[in-house]
């Protein structure tokens, strides 16, 4: 194996383990920063020795072996850490077998609780939104500080800084590393999903830049939504959002030409959606809903996309029952950017009309400003009404406010498809 083929080895296994080793540090030193800088340590090793030694038969095991020794050393001469040490100071002086196997202990048992603690203490709502986001990624996703700048377009500076705040912050404010209490669990799992949902809807339609997707993105929030699922399995949210993102991730191939511009849902080959990843999203859907609890927020968007995908031409799409599901949504999370969705859903099962009048009740919401979806979707009501040149002016303005580049391209070639003469988009 050459240097190039073991650091790339390195890099999937610090995917795969980062997380994990992270998690039982994070248990055993009660502090996240501590817990990562320890296993970078040990990373930093590997990335020293395997090019020399080669990639050891389990590798994880060998990075949580290695960033254990360092914790144990750290533990003996930290003195801010005096209760450990009064804890372990006999142990060590007297038996220091007997205290490593201790340790050992505290780290390979009940891993996946770990992994669940370390999924609540990086998304806590006592962080930030973007803190959250960016300590996700780089505690549970195992991505560099640039990985995620890039991912976002954002400085690296910027990244970096959010992540020492975010640490600095849970050790200030003394967060327990625990799943939540039976009262709290609620509103703490509900900011684990956000974070995933956010990271997700990033990598499916980028707000910015040149790509209209970030496929990286959509991955690292689907792997971690099937993690949490399985650690989380009678809760009916985590299985909708993972049914959601499933059945979302099935049309990737299909979302882009071959100049990479977007290609709406309705104009989609079908053919090329992954039917294993729709399988999968059914699959979470109907672990969501034999739940028995009533239908969240997550479940609801799930059976949304469900919806899309049984059918198997745009017209056989049952447009009715996904205009009463959004309805449900606004009831549960009222939202302009729901009942935009709703309008569309509308005006697809009773006629552009009756879309347009929801969507005109719109435009004086404040949320809604310097949102491009909202003239975007007036301006498709318009054309198919005929209304060309308000069609045209709408489609100029929702170019106007999106910063995709992508689909700045194809809303003014729609706007220029509703000009005299043309036959319209």
């Amino acid at each position: 194996m050459t240097a190039s083929d073991t650091h790339r080895a390195i890099d999937a296994v610090w995917r795969l383990e980062s997380a994990r080793i992270i998690a039982g540090l994070t248990r055993m030193m009660r502090d996240v920063g501590v817990a990562e800088e320890l296993a970078q340590d040990a990373l930093v090793v590997a990335l020293e020795k395997w090019p020399e030694s080669g990639v050891p038969d389990n590798p994880g095991a060998w990075l949580m072996a290695t960033a254990k020794h360092r914790a144990i050393d750290l533990l003996r001469r930290n003195k801010r850490l005096e209760t450990k040490q009064e804890q372990l100071g006999h142990e060590l002086e007297t038996g220091p077998d007997t205290a490593e196997a201790e340790i050992d202990a505290a780290l390979d048992d009940d891993l996946g609780d770990d992994v669940l603690r370390l999924m609540f203490i990086s998304c806590h709502p006592v962080l930030s939104t973007e803190s959250r986001v960016a300590l996700t990624l780089r505690l549970l996703g195992g991505l560099t500080t640039d990985e995620i700048a890039r991912a976002f377009l954002v400085p690296e500076p910027t990244v970096a800084q959010r992540i020492v705040r975010a640490k600095r912050t849970l050790s200030a404010k003394r967060i327990p590393f625990e799943v939540p209490p039976e009262a709290e669990r609620a509103a703490r799992l509900s900011s684990v999903l956000e974070v995933l949902y956010l990271v997700y809807n990033e990598g499916y339609s980028a707000t910015a830049g040149d790509d209209w997707m970030r496929p990286a993105l959509c991955a690292e929030a689907l792997r971690l939504g099937r993690v949490l699922a399985e650690l989380a399995p009678k809760e009916p949210e985590v299985h909708g959002l993972v049914a959601l993102m499933e059945i979302q991730a099935s049309r990737s191939s299909a979302r882009t030409g071959p100049s990479g511009e977007p290609i709406p849902l309705l104009e989609q080959n079908r053919g090329r959606w992954d039917q294993l990843l729709i399988r999968r999203g059914f699959a979470a859907l109907l672990r969501a809903e034999r739940a028995g609890a009533p239908l969240g927020p997550y479940v609801l968007q799930g059976a949304i996309a469900a919806c899309h995908a049984q059918a198997r031409t745009p017209e056989e799409t049952d447009w009715a029952r996904i205009a009463t599901l959004y309805q449900a949504l606004a009831r549960l999370t009222p939202s302009p950017v729901v009942e935009l969705n709703r309008a569309v859903a509308l005006g697809m099962a009773f006629g552009p009309a009756e879309g347009l009048e929801l969507a005109d009740r719109l435009t004086g919401e404040p949320a809604l400003k310097s949102y491009h979806l909202l003239p975007s979707v007036r301006a498709d009501f318009l054309a198919r009404l005929g209304r060309s040149d308000e069609a045209r002016s709408e489609y100029e303005r929702a170019a106007a406010l999106t910063r995709n580049e992508r689909e700045r391209r194809v809303l003014l070639e729609r706007a220029a498809a509703c000009a005299p003469g043309k036959t319209g988009p």
